[in-house]
């Protein structure tokens, strides 16, 4: 099998590493990629909101399946136009098409089909610049906290918590007046739910599924969980508070109901289905859908998967994942994010990343990053994405900051406290 992956994060350098090692594997490629990527793949350069060049990239280098990391190709229409292509109709596509990638381009969308299925989420409402009234007298109807969220799609930072009600009213009016774009045009707004997150991730091809290791991500910048929302500074996977009977609730309550709705509402999908969770009491509940992986949570649970994850893909993209079996490691994964110093606000980039030669126990992924001068320098917030193995969460901290105090470049910054919130479960 011939591979094209679209992306250049933490994420897709999972994937690639993950993917280079299936037998079935003939040749990888990666678009744009990044120099994690370039060690497994022919990385090209390619600008991935140009869906022509895709096209000529997957012909020219006989590409048989196509994997998309990112959202944004999915909610603009690439799944389409993959279908509607003469040449590329044929292919196999791992992403659904326009419409099954409002679950996550859509708030609103995915709210009213959590409703409509009767899959459990937070009560809410949506409203627009001609409801700003009606807005702030369901806030009234709240209680702190008060959950604001960007209808569209905000790069990550759509969603706004905020304990003081002036605040939210402040936050409404500037969400609708244009603080995310037109992302913002429509704003969700929905009742807090206490409890503590974590992300379940299916593969479907749209009848059958197989369920990915689960994962607990870090959005927080600082220890602690404090500090600004980011997209991510460190995961553990497997997750010590989601046993058998949670899981199975899961299952049952959530994706269960969740790929039947999609079928009966007419909507094809085949790929990943990223279910947001919130464990309240032993009891899950939907908070968002994306659909494809998280990141960097898909650098803690790839490692976990023993099976071929590329048989799994392909079974995925030709409609018979129903006769695949998904082997997963039952040790412990985890995973820490360094970043660029200011991040996830102003920062520099181009800074010359020394020491990942002499990591030896971890897996590296390269999340922002090029190469330059035949130097890796630093090319974004989130920079590598380091994940260790072991049989327990301690043991994983304790290799991973072991490792990582080799890794030089100005401004280097990570969490210290990553999984240090669950070593008591």
């Amino acid at each position: 099998m011939r591979v094209l992956i679209i992306g250049s994060g933490g994420r897709e350098s999972a994937f690639a590493w993950s993917i280079s090692k299936s037998p079935m594997l003939e040749a990888l490629c990666c678009a744009p990629g990044n120099p994690g990527t370039a060690k497994l793949a022919k990385n090209l350069e390619i600008d991935i909101k140009d869906f022509n060049a895709i096209k000529q990239a997957v012909l020219e280098n006989r590409i048989g399946l196509v994997i998309v990391g990112p959202e944004e190709p999915l909610v603009n229409g690439l799944g389409d136009f993959f279908k509607q292509d003469d040449q590329l109709k044929n292919l196999l596509f791992v992403g659904p098409d326009r419409l099954g990638a409002q679950l996550e381009g859509s708030k609103e969308f995915a709210k009213n089909f959590m409703q409509k299925w009767s899959i459990p989420t937070a009560s809410y409402r949506s409203f627009d610049k001609s409801s700003v009234g009606e807005a702030e007298k369901f806030l009234e109807t709240l209680k702190a906290p008060y959950v604001l969220k960007a209808d569209g799609l905000a790069a990550g930072k759509g969603v706004v918590i905020l304990d003081n009600i002036e605040n939210a009213r402040r936050e409404l009016h500037s969400m609708l007046e244009g603080k995310f774009g037109k992302a913002g045009d429509k704003v969700v707004i929905e009742e807090y739910l206490h409890g503590i997150e974590l992300s379940v991730f299916v593969l479907t091809d749209g009848n059958d599924y197989l369920i990915l290791p689960e994962a607990k991500d870090y959005k927080r910048i600082g220890d602690g969980d404090t500090g600004l929302n980011t997209g991510g500074m460190g995961a553990v996977s497997p997750v010590p508070f989601a046993g058998e009977l949670f899981m199975k609730k899961v299952e049952e309550r959530i994706v269960k109901p969740t790929i039947e709705g999609l079928k009966r509402d007419g909507i094809k999908y085949t790929g990943f289905i990223f279910v947001g969770l919130m464990n309240c009491d032993g009891e899950p509940y939907v908070i968002e859908y994306n659909v494809r992986m998280g990141d960097p949570e898909t650098e803690a649970v790839l490692p976990r998967i023993e099976s071929d994850l590329l048989a799994h893909l392909t079974a995925a993209a030709r409609g018979e994942l129903g006769a695949e079996v998904i082997i997963k490691d039952k040790r412990q994964a985890m995973t820490l994010v360094t970043v660029s110093g200011g991040y996830p606000e102003e920062y520099g980039k181009g800074f010359t990343i020394d020491g990942l030669e002499e990591l030896k126990e971890v897996n590296i992924f390269h999340a922002g990053t090029k190469s330059l001068d035949g130097k890796t320098v630093t090319a974004g917030g989130r920079v590598l994405a380091i994940t260790a193995l072991s049989t327990d969460i301690e043991s994983c901290r304790n290799i991973l900051y072991r490792e990582i105090s080799s890794v030089k470049y100005d401004g280097i910054y990570y969490r210290k406290d990553i999984g240090l919130d669950l070593l008591n479960y």
